[in-house]
């Protein structure tokens, strides 16, 4: 059985000299970003517990957001140069920024740790994007230059030192979400969790969600056989199962209605007459 907790933290880890001015308060860099949240365990949860991030009202599937990036950068870095489709983070100061884009340049930047009393619990965060986005879109030898270092900055900063195939945060987040609601995977906790256990969360709200009205929550989760909560699966299948109820009763009560006479060849004749 799957177990799952959900944590809504982007109103509570407002400060309230800041509740009715948020765009401010995630605008400005001398107001602590520190939150602490306790979430406590509603059943045993076997390891390994998958951490998400999920975002509420945000459109990655937004044309122009999509568009915006270089799969040929992120593969071969500077020897690519033409930067173009990345436009308005293309270059920066005449140079080019690798990675390039709004995607990139919109990297969330939410950090969490997580303590079980006054013991910190390891978080896994190794292997957490797709092994052929490591190996095949994002290079080896490629490693971010002149990124976010412009007047705006879009979200979190990379590591200059480590290439791109190994900076898999931002792999993860370059596989842009279809649906305005999204998870994304941020690592993973390899210890068992027992019922009523209370796990204190410290985390840096950093994520600028506050400017379109879009929500940010914590989610602890289980798998089982059949992989993780999915909702939007079995409405998918209530809602296509509905309208071909639907239809078919409508195409039921057209039959009852003008019913076909018995015997009426016009079908065939039809058919005889194009063939003539």
């Amino acid at each position: 059985m799957v177990v799952e907790i959900v944590d809504r933290y982007d109103t509570d880890c407002v400060p309230d000299s800041f509740k009715s001015q948020k765009v401010a308060y995630i605008k400005d860099s001398s107001v602590s970003k520190n939150c602490t949240r306790y979430l406590k365990v509603p059943q045993n949860m076997k390891a390994p517990i998958y951490i998400y991030y999920q975002l509420d009202n945000y459109y990655q599937n937004h044309r122009r957001y999509v568009k915006s990036r270089s799969d040929k950068q992120l593969l071969h870095g500077l020897t690519y140069n033409d930067t173009s489709s990345c436009n308005p983070e293309g270059e920066n100061n005449g140079l080019p920024i690798v990675p390039c884009g709004l995607i990139a340049w919109s990297l969330f930047n939410d950090t969490y740790s997580f303590f079980r009393g006054a013991d910190a619990i390891k978080v896994n965060r190794k292997n957490i994007a797709w092994r052929s986005d490591r190996e095949h879109k994002f290079g080896k030898n490629v490693y971010p230059f002149n990124f976010q270092s412009g007047s705006l900055i879009g979200g979190a900063t990379l590591d200059p030192n480590i290439p791109l195939s190994d900076q898999e945060d931002l792999i993860v987040w370059m596989r842009t979400a279809a649906l305005p609601t999204f998870r994304k995977l941020y690592g993973r906790i390899e210890v068992d969790l027992e019922e009523d256990d209370l796990i204190m969360v410290n985390l840096v709200n950093n994520y600028n969600t506050y400017s379109f009205g879009g929500r940010k929550k914590l989610v602890l989760s289980t798998t089982s056989w059949l992989g993780g909560r999915n909702n939007f699966l079995g409405m998918s299948y209530v809602a296509v199962g509905s309208s071909f109820i639907f239809l078919a009763f409508v195409f039921l009560l057209l039959h009852v209605k003008n019913p076909r006479p018995y015997g009426d060849t016009n079908l065939s004749w039809n058919w005889k007459g194009m063939s003539n």
